[in-house]
């Protein structure tokens, strides 16, 4: 008899803990919002509604502030130079015949004078006025005024800069060209999101119904889902009058509520026609669907949640407010697949297979013997080794450029041509250098007697290797502070500004500074963004770490196993690996660039790894969650190692890769269908990680290394077993007798 076959007369592996599937309490609350459909259904359009209408009312709060400046830095800029201490913004003009001629000149003191009144401009410097000798550029065709703000960027209102943008652009006239830059500027006129979600929801509607074969079947996961979302989105606008939240939360909540949203319900849908498929009735179907793949849906979103909830570690604000709107969609999305979806699978029935397309109709009976999946884990279970190592070595591959990623804010050179910033970005760079568009603002505190300092700090950066150009020292009132902005010869997010911004804090500035009581710092945004990537980078192994803990001793909760958790910690370590790889290899070495449409090469600004760690290993986790849930189940029934882990992967693995492949088009939809460059290495980089898991982890490491684990997957010592807490109640789902319902044809 080979290993494969179910050994008659095996004793059922119940423990105490164990309970029929139909009294478990996910059970209980399928039945009950079957059986009161309609209230659950009108509960859900009453907070669909009143949220929106609340949220519509008390307007939204994003923010843009993601780098935070150096706090040194800005308290002295604060207290005595206020015209420094808000964010800086360049009007870049651009002439056909010389910039310096009448007319043109006249045009500049015109614009220049226009913008000094608005509100929340704090100083306008013309290029022709005494301070601006050195903002016209050499070759006389080129030159910028610059524009002082009160307040820092992501503390402006909208409106205000929108005037700005506004005075600046009503001079544009032929042969004189006018564009504006700057991190403020970048709010209004820089790249914006793009409509992706529509192309993700589009993805999952054709691959949902080459699953189903049934519109019915097929429009049930995408209605929940968007019931989630919609709620989620009125949620995140009131979120962000209480937390700091980036101008492209929404985004990033809508891929990922999507993504798991859409999956969640497509697990239980799955397993609801498989129960129809066995005979149940629709009341029973609902019922055994939740206390399975609905068991599993829960402990894998609270996977997600609690490694998002390790952002927290970061104390940064623009992060928190990520990880909350992230977690607003994951437990939105998993209530509505606990509660709407029972309710929705009520009001189909039996008819959750009509409207169907005859060629596509899937069966939701089990694999036979014919079925591809189920040969794919037979095949797997005879050479086990094999395929164990050529897993391994496809994924070390993919994560070797990860060793080379430089984490670093991106400018405005990676936002799309159309736009304002990026024209203004690109014509100082011509006029000026790459440098002017990041410069450094050099503020210090200096005592009684002590002006001569200021002169040495002057000499030192301006011989610094690194630095184009640094403006005259200004003094304040009192004399006790002054300030220089020096401008980089390259780019801001380029290393090698990197490098001078630590020169010149660590060791240049110092230097001529011993002894003397003056205390400097160099500050601005490119400074702020330096320290702030610095800061992220730092803290990763931490974040990664506790993220690692949690995860490790919720899966030993769940499924009562050491290896599996530690296991799973480890092959998720790998996939993600590859997905960081993927993304050094595409935007920071270029490697089909033109292919994604990235432009220019960049690095990885420093979020991204962090957030997506903390989400692909919780979404790597629904797939090992809901697979190994039914190698359990199927171990639990006939005892047999070898037999639970070929049946277990191939009665999920059509279900699984159906859901990553929605999830591949949903994230994959914000590398094709979005303008803005950190939703494009975000999408490209979870997209990849869910097909490198869904594939070569879930289909391939994962059954080979079980299989060659054997019973060592289920142990766990038994003083171990005693005091963790058991939060895996298990479930048994007794078979359907003949006479217990109508049988229900397949397809």
């Amino acid at each position: 008899m080979s290993t494969t076959e179910q050994r008659p007369g095996v004793k059922r592996h119940a423990t105490s803990e164990s309970r029929p599937a139909e009294e478990s309490a996910l059970a209980r609350l399928a039945v009950w919002c079957h059986d009161r459909r309609w209230w659950v259904l009108a509960i859900w359009v009453v907070a669909l509604v009143g949220v929106n209408v609340v949220a519509q009312a008390a307007g939204s709060n994003f923010s843009n502030n993601l780098s935070g400046g150096t706090q040194s830095a800005q308290q002295i800029l604060n207290a005595n130079f206020p015209a420094f201490s808000g964010s800086p913004a360049q009007v870049v003009i651009s002439t056909t015949g010389p910039f310096a001629d009448p007319a043109n000149q006249a045009r500049t003191e015109q614009l220049a004078a226009a913008l000094a009144p608005l509100p929340h401009v704090a100083s306008v410097t013309s290029p022709f006025g005494p301070d601006g000798a050195s903002q016209i550029s050499r070759d006389g065709h080129v030159g910028f005024v610059r524009v002082n703000f009160d307040e820092a960027a992501g503390n402006l209102p909208t409106a205000d800069i929108q005037k700005v943008i506004d005075a600046a652009q009503s001079y544009e006239a032929a042969g004189y060209h006018v564009a504006l830059g700057g991190e403020a500027i970048g709010l209004v006129a820089g790249a914006k999101p793009g409509p992706s979600e529509g192309i993700g929801i589009l993805a999952a509607i054709i691959i949902m119904l080459l699953a189903f074969g049934s519109v019915v079947a097929m429009g049930l996961p995408i209605i929940t889902a968007l019931f989630g979302i919609a709620v989620a989105f009125a949620v995140l606008d009131l979120l962000t009058h209480l937390v700091t939240t980036p101008i492209f939360a929404p985004e990033i909540m809508a891929m990922i509520g999507l993504g798991v949203g859409i999956d969640y319900a497509l697990f239980v849908v799955t397993r609801y026609r498989q129960g129809l498929a066995e005979g149940r009735d629709p009341r029973g179907a609902v019922a055994v669907s939740l206390a399975t793949s609905g068991r599993a849906v829960v402990f894998a979103g609270t996977t997600v949640i609690l490694s998002l909830l390790g952002l927290f570690l970061l104390q940064l604000p623009f992060m928190r407010g990520l990880a909350i709107g992230a977690i607003s969609a994951v437990v939105l999305v998993m209530l509505a697949a606990t509660t709407l979806l029972p309710a929705m699978l009520g009001f189909s029935g039996r008819a959750i297979d009509n409207l169907a397309i005859k060629r596509l109709l899937q069966s939701g009976a089990e694999p036979d013997e014919r079925g591809f999946w189920f040969r794919w884990s037979r095949g797997i279970q005879d050479h086990p080794v094999l395929f164990m190592l050529g897993a391994v070595g496809l994924l070390v591959c993919l994560a070797l450029p990860m060793f080379s990623m430089r984490q670093a804010f991106t400018d405005a050179g990676n936002d799309p041509a159309s736009t304002t910033t990026r024209q203004a970005f690109d014509a100082l760079a011509t006029g000026f250098g790459p440098g002017f568009n990041g410069p450094l603002i050099i503020v210090a505190q200096v005592p009684e007697g002590r002006k001569a300092a200021v002169d040495r700090i002057d000499a030192a950066v301006r011989t610094t290797p690194g630095v184009a150009f640094v403006s005259p020292a200004q003094f304040s009132s009192s004399g006790h502070a002054a300030v220089m902005v020096a401008y980089p010869t390259t780019a801001p997010q380029a290393a090698q500004t990197e490098a001078l911004v630590h020169t010149l804090s660590d060791r240049a500035i110092p230097e001529v500074t011993a002894g003397t009581g003056v205390t400097a710092y160099v500050g601005g945004e490119t400074a702020g963004s330096v320290d702030a990537a610095t800061y992220l980078s730092n803290r990763l192994p931490w974040v990664i770490g506790t993220v690692l803990l949690l995860s490790f001793l919720l899966l030993m909760a769940v499924f009562r196993s050491l290896a599996i958790p530690l296991k799973a910690v480890i092959v998720n370590l790998l996939s993600v690996g590859a997905a960081y790889g993927v993304i050094v290899a595409v935007f920071q070495w270029g490697w089909l660039g033109g292919f994604f449409g990235i432009g220019a090469t960049s690095p990885i600004d420093p979020w991204i790894p962090l957030m997506m760690f903390t989400i692909l290993f919780g979404l790597s986790m629904d797939y090992e969650v809901f697979l190994l849930s039914r190698i359990r189940e199927e171990w639990r029934r006939t005892g047999v190692n070898s037999a639970a882990v070929a049946d277990g992967l191939a009665k999920t693995a059509r279900v699984i890769t159906a859901a990553a492949a929605i999830m591949i088009f949903v994230f994959g939809s914000f590398v094709f269908g979005d303008p803005l460059h950190v939703l494009k290495v975000f999408g490209l980089g979870l997209a990849s990680a869910i097909l490198i898991d869904a594939t070569l982890v879930r289909m391939v490491l994962v059954p080979s290394v079980m299989e060659l684990l054997g019973p060592a997957n289920w142990w766990m010592p038994r003083w171990l077993d005693r005091i963790v807490p058991n939060l895996g109640v298990e479930v048994d789902v007794a078979p359907v007798e003949a006479s217990a319902a109508d049988p229900v044809p397949a397809g």
